[in-house]
Protein backbone atom coordinates (compact mmCIF):
# COMPACT_ATOMS: atom_id res chain seq x y z
CA UNK A 1 0.00 0.00 0.00
CA UNK A 2 2.81 2.36 0.89
CA UNK A 3 4.54 1.71 -2.42
CA UNK A 4 1.27 2.31 -4.25
CA UNK A 5 0.71 5.59 -2.41
CA UNK A 6 4.25 6.65 -3.14
CA UNK A 7 3.84 5.82 -6.84
CA UNK A 8 0.57 7.75 -6.95
CA UNK A 9 2.24 10.77 -5.36
CA UNK A 10 5.11 10.68 -7.88
CA UNK A 11 2.62 10.43 -10.78
CA UNK A 12 0.66 13.44 -9.54
CA UNK A 13 3.86 15.41 -9.07
CA UNK A 14 5.01 14.55 -12.60
CA UNK A 15 1.68 15.58 -14.15
CA UNK A 16 1.72 18.84 -12.18
CA UNK A 17 5.23 19.70 -13.34
CA UNK A 18 4.29 18.88 -16.93
CA UNK A 19 1.25 21.18 -16.68
CA UNK A 20 3.33 24.05 -15.29
CA UNK A 21 5.94 23.64 -18.02
CA UNK A 22 3.23 23.70 -20.69
CA UNK A 23 1.74 26.86 -19.22
CA UNK A 24 5.13 28.50 -19.10
CA UNK A 25 5.72 27.49 -22.72
CA UNK A 26 2.39 29.06 -23.73
CA UNK A 27 3.16 32.28 -21.91
CA UNK A 28 6.63 32.50 -23.39
CA UNK A 29 5.04 32.32 -26.86
CA UNK A 30 2.81 35.28 -26.04
CA UNK A 31 5.69 37.18 -24.55
CA UNK A 32 7.56 36.97 -27.84
CA UNK A 33 5.34 39.68 -29.33
CA UNK A 34 5.70 43.22 -28.01
CA UNK A 35 4.90 46.60 -29.54
CA UNK A 36 8.19 46.49 -31.48
CA UNK A 37 8.96 42.82 -32.09
CA UNK A 38 7.30 39.58 -33.08
CA UNK A 39 4.92 38.88 -35.93
CA UNK A 40 1.37 39.88 -36.82
CA UNK A 41 -1.05 39.92 -39.75
CA UNK A 42 -2.72 43.18 -40.78
CA UNK A 43 -5.84 43.33 -42.94
CA UNK A 44 -5.74 46.30 -45.33
CA UNK A 45 -8.29 47.92 -47.62
CA UNK A 46 -6.89 47.20 -51.09
CA UNK A 47 -7.42 50.79 -52.23
CA UNK A 48 -4.65 52.01 -49.87
CA UNK A 49 -2.29 49.06 -50.24
CA UNK A 50 0.72 51.02 -51.67
CA UNK A 51 0.89 53.36 -48.66
CA UNK A 52 0.76 50.54 -46.11
CA UNK A 53 3.36 48.52 -47.99
CA UNK A 54 5.78 51.45 -47.61
CA UNK A 55 4.95 51.83 -43.91
CA UNK A 56 5.55 48.13 -43.26
CA UNK A 57 8.85 48.12 -45.16
CA UNK A 58 10.29 50.95 -43.05
CA UNK A 59 8.84 49.61 -39.77
CA UNK A 60 10.40 46.18 -40.35
CA UNK A 61 13.76 47.70 -41.25
CA UNK A 62 13.83 49.62 -37.95
CA UNK A 63 12.48 46.93 -35.62
CA UNK A 64 12.66 43.16 -35.16
CA UNK A 65 9.14 42.69 -36.45
CA UNK A 66 7.43 40.71 -39.21
CA UNK A 67 4.14 42.07 -40.51
CA UNK A 68 2.11 40.11 -43.04
CA UNK A 69 -0.12 42.34 -45.18
CA UNK A 70 -3.40 40.92 -46.46
CA UNK A 71 -5.01 43.36 -48.94
CA UNK A 72 -8.70 42.73 -49.64
CA UNK A 73 -11.88 44.59 -50.51
CA UNK A 74 -13.48 46.45 -47.60
CA UNK A 75 -16.22 43.86 -47.10
CA UNK A 76 -13.70 41.02 -47.16
CA UNK A 77 -11.46 42.83 -44.66
CA UNK A 78 -14.37 43.32 -42.27
CA UNK A 79 -15.51 39.71 -42.68
CA UNK A 80 -12.03 38.44 -41.79
CA UNK A 81 -11.68 41.00 -39.00
CA UNK A 82 -14.93 39.98 -37.33
CA UNK A 83 -14.07 36.29 -37.73
CA UNK A 84 -10.83 36.94 -35.82
CA UNK A 85 -8.46 35.89 -38.62
CA UNK A 86 -6.56 39.04 -37.68
CA UNK A 87 -6.98 41.57 -34.90
CA UNK A 88 -5.58 44.58 -36.79
CA UNK A 89 -7.25 46.28 -39.75
CA UNK A 90 -6.71 49.46 -41.77
CA UNK A 91 -9.87 50.94 -43.27
CA UNK A 92 -11.24 54.13 -44.79
CA UNK A 93 -13.97 54.33 -42.14
CA UNK A 94 -14.55 53.60 -38.48
CA UNK A 95 -16.50 50.57 -37.28
CA UNK A 96 -20.28 50.92 -37.28
CA UNK A 97 -22.57 50.14 -34.31
CA UNK A 98 -23.12 46.47 -35.19
CA UNK A 99 -19.38 45.89 -35.63
CA UNK A 100 -18.63 47.59 -32.32
CA UNK A 101 -21.21 45.40 -30.56
CA UNK A 102 -19.36 42.32 -31.82
CA UNK A 103 -16.22 43.42 -29.96
CA UNK A 104 -18.20 44.53 -26.89
CA UNK A 105 -19.45 40.95 -26.55
CA UNK A 106 -15.81 39.82 -26.63
CA UNK A 107 -15.02 42.50 -24.03
CA UNK A 108 -12.56 44.18 -26.40
CA UNK A 109 -12.41 47.94 -26.87
CA UNK A 110 -11.08 48.74 -30.37
CA UNK A 111 -8.28 51.30 -30.40
CA UNK A 112 -8.78 53.57 -33.40
CA UNK A 113 -5.99 55.79 -34.73
CA UNK A 114 -6.46 58.21 -37.62
CA UNK A 115 -3.39 57.98 -39.84
CA UNK A 116 -4.09 60.03 -42.99
CA UNK A 117 -6.62 61.56 -45.37
CA UNK A 118 -7.04 59.85 -48.72
CA UNK A 119 -9.48 60.56 -51.55
CA UNK A 120 -11.54 58.84 -54.19
CA UNK A 121 -10.44 59.97 -57.63
CA UNK A 122 -12.17 59.96 -61.01
CA UNK A 123 -9.97 59.09 -63.98
CA UNK A 124 -10.53 59.18 -67.75
CA UNK A 125 -8.64 58.18 -70.87
CA UNK A 126 -6.15 60.84 -71.97
CA UNK A 127 -7.91 61.09 -75.34
CA UNK A 128 -10.91 62.62 -73.54
CA UNK A 129 -10.62 66.38 -73.95
CA UNK A 130 -12.71 67.21 -70.89
CA UNK A 131 -10.78 66.93 -67.61
CA UNK A 132 -13.64 68.27 -65.47
CA UNK A 133 -16.57 66.39 -63.99
CA UNK A 134 -19.49 67.38 -61.78
CA UNK A 135 -20.11 65.10 -58.81
CA UNK A 136 -23.85 65.59 -59.31
CA UNK A 137 -23.61 63.99 -62.77
CA UNK A 138 -21.88 60.92 -61.30
CA UNK A 139 -24.53 60.62 -58.59
CA UNK A 140 -27.37 60.87 -61.11
CA UNK A 141 -25.70 58.22 -63.28
CA UNK A 142 -25.44 55.89 -60.30
CA UNK A 143 -29.13 56.45 -59.64
CA UNK A 144 -29.83 55.07 -63.11
CA UNK A 145 -30.28 58.40 -64.89
CA UNK A 146 -28.33 58.71 -68.13
CA UNK A 147 -25.78 61.52 -68.42
CA UNK A 148 -24.25 62.73 -71.70
CA UNK A 149 -20.89 63.33 -70.02
CA UNK A 150 -20.59 59.73 -68.75
CA UNK A 151 -20.45 56.66 -70.98
CA UNK A 152 -19.83 54.29 -68.09
CA UNK A 153 -18.44 54.05 -64.56
CA UNK A 154 -15.67 51.57 -63.74
CA UNK A 155 -15.10 50.30 -60.18
CA UNK A 156 -12.46 48.03 -58.73
CA UNK A 157 -14.72 45.62 -56.86
CA UNK A 158 -18.39 45.62 -55.89
CA UNK A 159 -17.31 44.87 -52.29
CA UNK A 160 -14.81 47.73 -52.17
CA UNK A 161 -14.75 50.89 -50.09
CA UNK A 162 -15.05 53.04 -53.23
CA UNK A 163 -18.34 51.38 -54.17
CA UNK A 164 -19.62 51.70 -50.60
CA UNK A 165 -18.65 55.39 -50.52
CA UNK A 166 -20.32 56.21 -53.83
CA UNK A 167 -23.52 54.22 -53.16
CA UNK A 168 -23.93 55.99 -49.82
CA UNK A 169 -23.39 59.32 -51.55
CA UNK A 170 -26.00 58.46 -54.19
CA UNK A 171 -28.44 57.15 -51.58
CA UNK A 172 -28.75 53.73 -53.22
CA UNK A 173 -28.22 50.19 -51.91
CA UNK A 174 -26.83 48.63 -55.08
CA UNK A 175 -25.10 49.94 -58.18
CA UNK A 176 -27.20 49.95 -61.36
CA UNK A 177 -26.69 47.04 -63.73
CA UNK A 178 -26.50 49.26 -66.79
CA UNK A 179 -23.37 51.31 -67.45
CA UNK A 180 -21.42 50.19 -64.37
CA UNK A 181 -18.42 47.87 -64.68
CA UNK A 182 -16.40 46.21 -61.91
CA UNK A 183 -13.23 44.16 -61.78
CA UNK A 184 -11.19 43.01 -58.79
CA UNK A 185 -8.55 45.60 -57.85
CA UNK A 186 -7.68 49.24 -58.57
CA UNK A 187 -4.98 48.20 -61.06
CA UNK A 188 -7.68 46.67 -63.27
CA UNK A 189 -9.57 49.97 -63.35
CA UNK A 190 -6.52 51.97 -64.44
CA UNK A 191 -5.75 49.43 -67.18
CA UNK A 192 -9.33 49.39 -68.50
CA UNK A 193 -9.71 53.18 -68.57
CA UNK A 194 -6.32 53.63 -70.25
CA UNK A 195 -7.54 51.39 -73.08
CA UNK A 196 -11.14 52.64 -73.43
CA UNK A 197 -12.33 56.15 -74.28
CA UNK A 198 -15.38 57.60 -72.57
CA UNK A 199 -15.15 55.53 -69.39
CA UNK A 200 -14.82 57.13 -65.95
CA UNK A 201 -12.78 55.10 -63.47
CA UNK A 202 -13.29 55.31 -59.72
CA UNK A 203 -10.12 54.52 -57.76
CA UNK A 204 -8.32 55.18 -54.49
CA UNK A 205 -6.01 58.17 -54.94
CA UNK A 206 -3.09 56.26 -53.40
CA UNK A 207 -2.80 54.04 -56.50
CA UNK A 208 -2.29 57.08 -58.74
CA UNK A 209 0.48 58.61 -56.64
CA UNK A 210 2.14 55.23 -56.05
CA UNK A 211 1.33 53.06 -59.06
CA UNK A 212 2.54 49.47 -58.99
CA UNK A 213 4.93 48.14 -61.62
CA UNK A 214 1.92 46.65 -63.43
CA UNK A 215 0.29 50.02 -64.15
CA UNK A 216 3.20 52.46 -63.89
CA UNK A 217 3.42 52.84 -67.67
CA UNK A 218 -0.37 53.06 -67.99
CA UNK A 219 -0.81 56.09 -65.72
CA UNK A 220 0.52 58.35 -68.47
CA UNK A 221 -2.49 57.33 -70.60
CA UNK A 222 -5.08 58.66 -68.15
CA UNK A 223 -6.17 62.02 -66.78
CA UNK A 224 -7.12 62.59 -63.16
CA UNK A 225 -10.29 64.67 -63.26
CA UNK A 226 -11.04 67.79 -61.27
CA UNK A 227 -14.39 67.54 -59.48
CA UNK A 228 -17.11 70.09 -58.78
CA UNK A 229 -18.91 69.32 -55.55
CA UNK A 230 -22.68 69.42 -55.18
CA UNK A 231 -23.91 73.02 -55.05
CA UNK A 232 -20.40 74.35 -55.78
CA UNK A 233 -19.10 76.47 -58.66
CA UNK A 234 -15.43 75.55 -58.81
CA UNK A 235 -13.62 72.36 -59.75
CA UNK A 236 -10.84 70.92 -57.60
CA UNK A 237 -8.21 68.25 -58.25
CA UNK A 238 -7.39 65.60 -55.60
CA UNK A 239 -4.14 67.19 -54.40
CA UNK A 240 -2.60 67.39 -50.94
CA UNK A 241 -3.28 71.12 -50.80
CA UNK A 242 -6.96 70.73 -51.71
CA UNK A 243 -7.35 67.88 -49.22
CA UNK A 244 -5.82 70.08 -46.52
CA UNK A 245 -8.12 73.00 -47.37
CA UNK A 246 -11.17 70.75 -47.55
CA UNK A 247 -12.08 71.83 -51.08
CA UNK A 248 -11.89 68.42 -52.78
CA UNK A 249 -15.36 66.85 -52.31
CA UNK A 250 -14.38 63.17 -52.16
CA UNK A 251 -11.92 63.11 -49.27
CA UNK A 252 -11.94 60.29 -46.73
CA UNK A 253 -10.01 59.58 -43.54
CA UNK A 254 -7.95 56.43 -42.99
CA UNK A 255 -7.85 54.53 -39.70
CA UNK A 256 -5.87 51.70 -38.16
CA UNK A 257 -8.13 49.67 -35.86
CA UNK A 258 -6.44 47.52 -33.23
CA UNK A 259 -8.44 44.84 -31.40
CA UNK A 260 -5.54 42.77 -30.03
CA UNK A 261 -6.47 43.57 -26.45
CA UNK A 262 -2.84 43.62 -25.34
CA UNK A 263 0.34 45.60 -26.01
CA UNK A 264 1.31 43.94 -29.27
CA UNK A 265 2.49 44.98 -32.72
CA UNK A 266 -0.89 46.58 -33.46
CA UNK A 267 -0.18 49.28 -30.90
CA UNK A 268 3.42 49.72 -32.01
CA UNK A 269 2.57 49.93 -35.71
CA UNK A 270 -0.25 52.43 -35.10
CA UNK A 271 2.10 54.63 -33.07
CA UNK A 272 4.72 54.36 -35.82
CA UNK A 273 2.36 55.48 -38.61
CA UNK A 274 0.97 58.31 -36.50
CA UNK A 275 4.48 59.39 -35.49
CA UNK A 276 7.14 61.48 -37.19
CA UNK A 277 8.52 58.83 -39.57
CA UNK A 278 5.14 57.37 -40.50
CA UNK A 279 3.66 60.79 -41.25
CA UNK A 280 6.63 61.62 -43.49
CA UNK A 281 5.85 58.46 -45.45
CA UNK A 282 2.22 59.61 -45.77
CA UNK A 283 3.38 63.02 -46.98
CA UNK A 284 5.69 61.45 -49.55
CA UNK A 285 2.90 59.16 -50.76
CA UNK A 286 0.83 62.12 -51.95
CA UNK A 287 -1.87 61.75 -49.29
CA UNK A 288 -2.51 64.18 -46.45
CA UNK A 289 -0.87 63.36 -43.10
CA UNK A 290 -2.76 63.88 -39.86
CA UNK A 291 0.02 66.22 -38.76
CA UNK A 292 2.61 67.77 -41.04
CA UNK A 293 6.08 66.54 -40.00
CA UNK A 294 8.47 69.22 -38.78
CA UNK A 295 11.25 70.42 -41.02
CA UNK A 296 14.72 71.12 -39.64
CA UNK A 297 16.47 74.16 -41.06
CA UNK A 298 20.24 74.49 -40.63
CA UNK A 299 21.67 78.00 -40.86
CA UNK A 300 25.28 78.33 -41.95
CA UNK A 301 27.24 81.39 -40.86
CA UNK A 302 30.12 83.01 -42.70
CA UNK A 303 32.43 81.72 -40.00
CA UNK A 304 31.32 78.12 -40.69
CA UNK A 305 32.05 78.54 -44.39
CA UNK A 306 35.48 80.05 -43.73
CA UNK A 307 36.38 77.24 -41.31
CA UNK A 308 35.55 74.60 -43.91
CA UNK A 309 37.76 76.28 -46.54
CA UNK A 310 40.75 76.09 -44.18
Amino acid sequence: MKNFAKLQYVSILFVSMLFVNCKQSDNSGKDKETILKGSATILVDESIKPLIEDQIAVFQSDYNAKIILEAKSEKEVLRSFLNDSSQIAILSRKLNEDELKHFQILKITPKVTKIATDAIAFIANRNNKDTLIALQDVILFMQGKEQKSIKGLVFDNLNSSTVRYMTELAGIKEVPQKGVFSFKVNEDVVKFVSENDGMIGVVGLNWLYQPSATIKNLVKDINVLSVKGEGKKDYFAPTQNNLAEGTYPLARDLFIINCQGYNGLGMGFASFIAGEVGQRIVLKSGLLPVRVPGRKVVFKTQADTTEKKK
